[in-house]
């Protein structure tokens, strides 16, 4: 193998587009149980703000532990995501156990948002919950088994 351009220790962050801010970010704040650490989208419709790397893009930004997660709405409304383009596949976030998984599932049901079922991943070493955003984009909840 030849020199690697670089070492990472870590993902820092993913931050996803979305077109409509103040929605998916109540959804991400259901779905993370937690408020966003950076949010800038009271200002979204302010000029410039779309356009302002300082102000997150008009954005929110969660922190999961050491990482990072963040929403930037500038994709066109009507716009939806596409696993089979290049690109984003997936997000996956970690809980603490498969029964939190279960527990999702049926706070997902009693709210009414479509989700897949409890899966066993087997000799991956993980169980997943999947589950879609506002924009389709697809998302797992995942405990670690293994």
């Amino acid at each position: 193998m030849t020199e690697p351009f670089a070492r990472p220790t870590a993902l820092a962050h993913v931050r996803v587009t979305v077109t409509d801010i103040h929605r998916s970010k109540a959804f991400y704040q259901q779905l993370l149980g937690t408020d966003p650490a950076i949010d800038f989208s009271d200002q979204v419709d302010e000029p410039g703000v779309r356009e302002d790397r300082e102000r997150f893009y008009g954005g929110a930004v969660f922190r999961l532990g050491d990482q990072v997660f963040g929403l930037r709405p500038v994709a066109p409304a009507g716009q939806t995501f596409n696993p089979d383009s290049v690109g984003l596949d997936h997000v996956s976030f970690v809980v603490g156990s498969v029964d939190e998984l279960h527990q999702a599932a049926a706070r997902l049901d009693a709210a009414g948002v479509e989700h897949g079922e409890v899966t066993d991943l087997g000799d991956a070493g993980m169980v997943i919950l999947s589950v879609q955003d506002p924009d389709d984009i697809n998302l797992e909840l995942a405990a670690v088994t293994g």
